[in-house]
């Protein structure tokens, strides 16, 4: 399974192999197998999806706090989104930066994100559909998001949102969080992916 690195140590495109013939086509999403093989080692226990019908919409940044945190292997099924992952991981030589791959039904790439990184994407098309496994199962309680347009972290996000939840639109920047002691990941050297 071919694996590209990005500009952010730990964050993966997944570029599954795709075999084609007179019915179509087929693929594997997930095989704990090759990942492996690839030096990616993760345990999913949760499967999620979401639609989303206007172009523009924007969803994050997010993440889940410790011991709750999750890393996220996300593709697009439907439609086109930008992907972005940003490192919130203190001490960490990549604090504040981000990477942003474009993800859709016709390029069938995968975005791996681990743990300690803020997840967020906007569409670019109407009727997107993503679909995304998790390696931790989802708790509220742990939850967490930073403003999507924070100035410290700077995404290009290529083009202006449109319909964004209120919890995303009102939350904190990355600063405000910090001060307030509300992130809890912290870089450690020798990880699987420092």
């Amino acid at each position: 399974m071919p694996v590209i690195k990005t500009d952010l140590s730990g964050v993966i495109i997944v570029e599954p192999q795709v075999f084609g013939d007179v019915r179509g086509w087929f693929m594997e999403t997930w095989s704990k197998a090759k990942f492996e093989a690839a030096g990616l080692h993760y345990d999913f226990v949760q499967d999620n999806q979401s639609f989303s019908a206007h172009k523009g919409t924007l969803r994050g940044l997010h993440y889940q706090l410790n011991p709750m945190a999750q890393a996220k292997l996300v593709r697009c099924t439907r439609g086109k989104i930008l992907d972005v992952a940003v490192d919130i991981r203190q001490n960490s030589p990549q604090f504040a930066k981000w990477v942003a791959v474009e993800l859709s039904a016709d390029n069938k790439r995968q975005l791996m994100i681990p743990r300690g990184f803020a997840h967020g994407f906007i569409t670019l098309t109407d009727d997107v559909e993503i679909q995304y496994k998790v390696d931790n199962l989802y708790a509220p309680h742990f939850e967490g998001n930073i403003r999507w347009d924070d100035p410290q972290i700077g995404i290009d996000w290529q083009i202006q949102p449109t319909i964004l939840a209120d919890k995303d639109a009102k939350a904190p920047t990355l600063k405000e969080r910090l001060e307030r002691g509300e992130l809890n990941f912290v870089f450690e050297r020798g990880s699987d992916w420092d």
